[in-house]
């Protein structure tokens, strides 16, 4: 069983991320990709206080275990003796690891950005960033489905059930439910607020046009 914090925090991740970065051009939806910016490190926040404090099964500790294993596979395979199903859960944790180291990253250098802390080449490292993270996202992607149809079960309906298939001992005993919808109430609440703040659309309009003025002259 999977706990639906983080079955929540893993699905408000992808939509944080995947609609910061199609809105990363241009100043129209800037607000928006500020807002998804800010939700993305809240709730990588979220996620490593819940991998200390939550369920056994949910904590960092247990994934970076899984990741401590990869020199000890790499050298049983330079010997010949791979193990394949070790493999492809080392893959599976390193892919999740690296996702959540570049977040940090991700976000304050788009925080910089935004406040205007440094010239252009601060900008030029959040895009490296944006698209290392992209990168990461689809060999996730790509490693989930492909373990998918090589194990003939299907990864992604824990993330959304939050029940494997096939038989085992229940790890998490709580779903967790009330923690989840407090983290999904808090970041519509967030998002709620930063709506009401936002100016109204013909005034980012012409303030856009101003700026873009200035800059011909």
């Amino acid at each position: 069983m999977v706990d639906a914090p983080v079955r929540a925090m893993h699905w408000l991740m992808a939509f944080s991320f995947i609609g910061a970065y199609l809105t990363a051009d241009g100043e129209r939806w800037r607000l928006v990709h500020v807002s998804l910016g800010y939700t993305l490190a809240g709730l990588l926040v979220a996620r490593l206080l819940w991998g200390v404090f939550g369920p056994r099964p949910a904590r960092l500790s247990s994934l970076w275990r899984r990741v401590n294993g990869t020199p000890a596979w790499l050298k049983a395979a330079f010997t010949g003796r791979i193990d394949f199903r070790q493999g492809q859960n080392l893959l599976l944790a390193g892919s999740i690891v690296l996702l959540l180291a570049l977040i940090a990253p991700l976000t304050l250098s788009g925080l910089g950005v935004y406040q205007e802390w440094a010239g252009d080449w601060l900008e030029a490292v959040h895009e490296f960033f944006g698209n290392a993270l992209l990168a990461v996202v689809l060999a996730h992607v790509g490693v989930v489905l492909g373990l998918s149809l090589l194990r003939r079960r299907n990864l992604v309906a824990p993330m959304v059930t939050g029940r494997a298939t096939g038989a085992g001992p229940d790890l998490v005993k709580r779903a967790f439910a009330g923690v989840a919808a407090l983290l999904i109430a808090t970041v519509l609440a967030f998002w709620a607020w930063q709506w009401q703040g936002a100016p109204p659309a013909s005034a980012g309009a012409h303030a856009a046009q101003s700026a873009h003025d200035d800059d011909e002259d």
